[in-house]
């Protein structure tokens, strides 16, 4: 990796994301009942009783649930208080990190694939590129090379579609990548508690 930033290796590659993309409105409803000091057992309780994420489906609830709430659990109180108080693009950003910050494979993407572009000016993601990076993980990785072909296509297209929802990607047919621009606060906070590598691999 030509990129100066390190490999997360705590956390296993999981496929994880086919069941949870981006789900911002999800993210930011959990992020309020834990402000409001609801325990995870309390907010799953409520979560599903009362169908928070409005839901058709009881099932995609379920699956989508453990995810949102593990990444809601990263953030410090100060990150849950912008979620909440700040406007939505600030939101999406906090998300982003916290997709990061719990997913081996889409924070090595982000370093690897994007922030390599980032740095080169090069603002076109091809399907190529993200072929080339899923083979490569496949390559490396046991776990990753035993998933079918459907679960892999599922996560080039959720990993595609988080950069969209985030605001990095125009759209899939054009491949067309944005910088986004990080509220000062967030890198401040991220610098102090020592997660800049997640500031990095957004390309700053």
């Amino acid at each position: 990796m030509k990129g100066l930033i390190s490999m997360e290796t705590r956390l296993e590659y999981t496929s994880a994301l086919t069941g949870a993309a981006f789900m911002f409105y999800e993210f930011k409803q959990v992020v309020i009942l834990k402000e409001q000091g609801l325990s995870d057992k309390e907010i799953r309780a409520k979560v599903i009783t009362e169908n928070i994420f409005q839901h058709e489906k009881i099932s995609s609830l379920k699956r989508g649930l453990p995810y949102i709430l593990r990444r809601v659990n990263v953030l410090d109180e100060k990150l849950r208080s912008m979620v909440i108080e700040e406007g939505t693009e600030i939101g999406k950003i906090i998300n982003l990190y916290a997709i990061m910050k719990t997913n081996r494979l889409f924070f090595e993407f982000m370093e690897e694939v994007i922030y390599e572009k980032l740095q080169s000016n090069n603002y076109i993601l091809e399907k190529k590129d993200l072929n080339m990076y899923f083979t490569a993980k496949a390559e490396q990785n046991e776990s990753i090379a035993s998933w079918t072909e459907a679960t892999i296509k599922k996560l080039k297209h959720v990993h595609s579609k988080i950069l969209i929802d985030a605001g990095m990607l125009k759209d899939m047919k054009s491949g067309e990548l944005n910088r986004i621009i990080i509220d000062d606060e967030i890198k401040s906070h991220l610098i102090e508690i020592c997660d800049s590598k997640y500031l990095q691999a957004m390309g700053e």
